[in-house]
């Protein structure tokens, strides 16, 4: 397992220092001159030439494109990712004061789709060719179908501008996090629900169970400590991705429901041009994916310990 564990974070270490060498090239694969566009940040848009070429020159932008990598990474190292070009805070400072309401965001749709999913997935499976079945089924398919932002703007209309219920968006309470939740959260329900349908059906015929059954364990055990784990791998290789999808997909529901996170804040900094703070809010959602793969690794390789002992582990 410790051989294991040590090649999944050197695989982890590779990605991150390519993500860090994509989120740098990010100011440079916008279209403009990106010292004229910080020096319309810090001056104005009254700027000159020679305001330009200050700036290239404090900035950096004259140098090399692999110094100005390196510079850049010996601040990153200390934890310095600039300063907005916009109110002059510290990116980190910003970050840190965002990233808690997208991961409470997050994890509450996480809770939301599996509350839903592996009932009805699990239901699914065990009332085969059913009307449960079919429901199911069914279900699934429509929120594997509707785009989240539609569904967000269904809910407002259902739950704020018809039933009056929940406000149409803030941060704060409980009945502020229900909509933003269900949007995100619906949109991923289908996709575990399907797979664990068919996983589960697919485990249900192997020859171990068929041998239990023989030995006289009831179908209950049987269920829950044996079909059931193994039906699980596939299922959970997929939440652990859409949970790092879910860290970047907040950024257009965050936008609707005003919910001041990671995602409107890089929304934000997108249409202000201000490139300190999207090449943070990028790098910060990198890792996140990055970090939680590793974890969905390890738990699978608990899962089925044939995983690490294939690899040597």
């Amino acid at each position: 397992m410790g051989s294991y564990l040590l090649r999944r974070i050197l695989t982890a270490f590779g990605s991150l220092v390519g993500v860090t060498f994509v989120t740098f090239l990010l100011i440079f694969l916008v279209p403009g001159d990106p010292a004229e566009m910080v020096a319309e940040a810090r001056f104005g848009h009254a700027v000159g030439d020679r305001e330009v070429e200050l700036v290239r020159v404090m900035v950096g932008f004259d140098q090399s494109i692999p110094t100005q990598y390196w510079r850049w990474m010996g601040h990153l190292l200390s934890l310095d990712l600039g300063h907005s070009l916009i109110n002059r805070r510290p990116v980190l400072e910003l970050i840190r004061s965002r990233l808690p309401a997208t991961l409470l965001l997050a994890f509450s749709s996480l809770l939301v789709s599996l509350a839903i999913a592996l009932p009805a997935g699990l239901m699914a499976a065990l009332r085969k060719d059913t009307w449960l079945d079919t429901g199911a089924r069914l279900f699934a398919l429509v929120g594997v179908s509707i785009p989240g932002f539609w569904l967000s703007y269904l809910l407002i209309m259902l739950f704020s501008l018809e039933l009056k219920l929940l406000p149409v968006s803030g941060y704060g309470g409980l009945e502020t996090l229900v909509m933003p939740s269900l949007a995100l959260g619906l949109g991923m329900t289908g996709l575990v629900a399907r797979l664990l349908r068919a996983s589960l059906l697919e485990v249900w015929q192997q020859d171990y169970l068929r041998a239990a059954r023989a030995n006289g364990i009831g179908e209950k055990k049987i269920l829950f400590k044996y079909a059931l784990k193994n039906a699980m791998i596939p299922v959970v290789t997929v939440i652990g991705l859409q949970l790092g999808m879910l860290l970047s997909g907040t950024v257009i529901i965050e936008s609707i429901f005003g919910w001041p996170g990671l995602g409107k804040l890089l929304l934000d900094g997108i249409f202000n041009r201000d490139f300190p703070v999207v090449q943070g809010c990028v790098l910060v959602i990198a890792c996140c994916f990055i970090m939680i793969n590793v974890l969905v690794d390890l738990f699978y390789a608990w899962l089925d310990p044939r995983i690490r002992w294939s690899t040597g582990g």
